[in-house]
């Protein structure tokens, strides 16, 4: 039986007509209808009592104006549009005139090639797992949390009577003030954290290539300190998001970078709106509009900034965000910092967004219920803990359907699929100047730094005044720059080489290769079949550690996540695949994960996967 979320990416649900928008009447009558009630009451049987209240007689006198305002048909029009609000099947099409919608212009943003037939046929070859967490798995790991949290309590009881020795610096006590940390997240870092917390912060000695050099450690007290010991441990990597393979000191891209930093040198030293904006900027700002294939673009040195110092220059209070629940950090930092409304749809259920935007719609804003300035769905092109891809097709269906704004992130999908590595929009053969604000950032598929957001000229003129990024931080360093245009002109073919067609193919089959091997190990493996991020399900928080460091003893470095990273159940190991490795290293790491986790137990999985090779994938040599 498949659970709820497999649902979300299996089933294809009919999409209802808009609905029918509220007559300004009906709305003013949901405004005031606690007072209405009581005036309704004393107009019938004190009429006298009802012309010396002032405020009913005015609110009264203002309803019937409102009333003769709206659309015709009066009281019958107003119950048939409160009527169809309940049954979403039986809404009819509104009638729109140059595109307004619930009393806004909304201008139309490039051409219109995305039809429903896209939407519907896309599924055809997406496919995407996310099998549900075994009951015994579940029950294990909440006993797990639970018996370290009561050792934690015990420990702490220890340290504060002098029984156990403290090794955390300890605040002295102010009189009067508020404690400055949370109590909770610290208990937990001490308790939790610690024991396991030689899995995470390793110290790299090399570039992030295929292959990389970690500098052991060693901890003395169990965690609360480390000292190196002066070795080096050589592992593949499958820990960093370098899917193309550019992470690397040699070649074409470094030779072009130590140019740039003999004539422009290594900082800008000053904003954009400072004298910190150079000729290379300028040509990176048109270089990544020509490759998104929007009408203008605009780049910010911090990928994290991107999201969460524009999307408060785009929408503010009176305007509603809707965000899907996985969605990174930056992009919910950047909706709170807005001060607009967020509402939350589950992940990539196209159902669940629908219903969000027909309630936004019919009800508009929280007891006002006037319209919204504006809507701005929120999705991202690959998920970075999921592994999952978009389903853009639908998505923009229900944005022109109910006049929204789409943004859409594409920190992992720039690069890393898409037949020329243009990211989702080319993956589903859809029109970029659909979306209306496209972010992306340098750090995975370009080895760089910094982020871009790629839209209509009056949206990045907009972002070039009023973004805090470009207002207040530095420009982006030149080398930095420099190395995302050299990677740009070799992924778009644009240096006479095929070496871009070369990578994005050979990491399409490393993708397809480990996803069919990890599926034959019956290891729980989420995501699209296409994402070059593979997670697999680990559980209980002493299986983090034990993957994690039995993977490094035999050659194999990955990233381990657990609470509050992800759900409380779903911890897992993530790795990322890289035009760098060769099949001989997939087959390795695929042997060492298959020995670790039968030493481990967590072969869950009971599920019957779809026939999808990496044959179909025609490498280029």
């Amino acid at each position: 039986m498949l659970t709820q979320r497999e649902k979300t990416t299996t089933v294809t649900m009919p999409l209802p007509s808009p609905p029918r928008f509220q007559t300004f009447a009906y709305q003013f009558l949901l405004l005031s209808r606690l007072t209405f009630s009581p005036s309704l009451f004393i107009l019938f049987f004190s009429p006298s009592r009802f012309l010396r209240n002032t405020r009913a007689a005015v609110h009264w006198l203002f309803f019937l104006f409102c009333l003769s305002r709206s659309s015709p048909g009066g009281w019958a029009t107003m119950a048939s549009t409160r009527a169809t609000a309940v049954d979403g099947d039986q809404i009819k099409k509104p009638q729109h005139k140059n595109g307004k919608t619930n009393g806004f212009n909304i201008a139309k943003n490039g051409h219109s090639t995305t039809s429903n037939g896209l939407a519907e046929t896309y599924k055809k070859d997406f496919y995407e797992s996310f099998e549900a967490t075994p009951l015994i798995a579940a029950i294990l790991t909440y006993m797990s949390y639970i018996l370290l949290t009561l050792v934690g309590h015990f420990r702490e009881c220890m340290r504060y009577y002098g029984l156990e020795k403290f090794h955390v610096q300890d605040e002295p006590k102010k009189e009067g003030f508020v404690p400055l940390y949370q109590s909770w997240e610290s208990f937990y870092t001490r308790n939790l954290y610690r024991r396991i917390s030689d899995c995470w912060n390793r110290p790299v000695a090399t570039v992030p290539g295929a292959e990389i050099d970690i500098l052991e450690r060693v901890s003395p007290d169990h965690g609360w300190n480390y000292k190196l010991t002066g070795n080096k441990i050589r592992v593949m990597n499958f820990g960093s998001y370098n899917y193309l393979g550019f992470g690397e000191n040699t070649g074409k891209c470094t030779d072009e970078v130590e140019v740039v930093i003999g004539t422009h040198g290594i900082g800008s030293c000053a904003s954009r709106h400072g004298l910190g904006y150079l000729d290379i900027h300028r040509e990176l700002d048109l270089l990544v509009a020509d490759f998104l294939g929007t009408e203008a673009a605009v780049t910010f040195p911090m990928g994290f900034a991107t999201n969460s110092m524009n999307i408060p220059c785009l929408v503010g209070k009176g305007c509603l965000i809707i965000s899907d629940e996985l969605n990174h950090a930056s992009l919910v930092l950047g909706a709170r910092l807005s001060g607009s409304n967020i509402r939350v749809f589950k992940h990539n259920n196209m159902v669940d967004l629908e219903r969000i935007l027909k309630q936004a719609v019919i009800e508009g804003q929280p007891r006002t219920h006037r319209p919204w300035k504006k809507i701005l769905i929120v999705i991202e092109g690959i998920y970075s803990m999921e592994g999952s891809i978009c389903r853009l097709p639908e998505v923009i269906h229900l944005k022109k359907k109910y006049k929204a704004y789409l943004y859409l992130d594409e920190a992992h999908s720039i690069g890393a699929i898409g037949t020329h590595g243009r990211g989702v929009c080319e993956y589903f053969g859809i029109n970029p100047r659909d979306v209306d604000i496209m972010m992306g950032t340098f750090t995975k598929s370009f080895a760089s730094a910094g982020g871009y957001i790629g839209g209509s000229k009056d949206l990045i003129n907009h972002l070039r005044l009023n973004s805090h990024s470009t207002m207040y931080s530095s420009c982006m360093s030149p080398p930095v720059a420099q190395q995302i245009i050299s990677t740009i002109k070799i992924i778009s073919g644009a240096d006479g080489t095929k070496e871009g067609q070369k990578r994005i193919a050979q990491l399409k089959w490393n993708v397809r290769y480990f996803r069919r091997r990890l599926n034959e190990l019956n290891v729980i493996v989420y995501g699209n079949k296409d994402s070059p991020v593979v997670p697999i399900l680990l559980y209980m928080p002493s299986n983090i550690a034990e993957f994690a460091r039995k993977t490094l003893e035999k050659g194999l470095g990955v990233v381990v996540v657990g609470f509050p990273a992800t759900p409380i159940i779903e911890s897992r190991a993530r790795f990322c695949l890289s035009a760098s490795h060769n099949k001989e290293m997939l087959d390795r790491a695929i042997d060492i994960i298959d020995e670790v986790a039968n030493h481990l137990g967590i072969k869950y999985s009971t599920k019957k996967m779809p026939i999808f090779s990496e044959d179909e994938v025609e490498l280029i040599k």
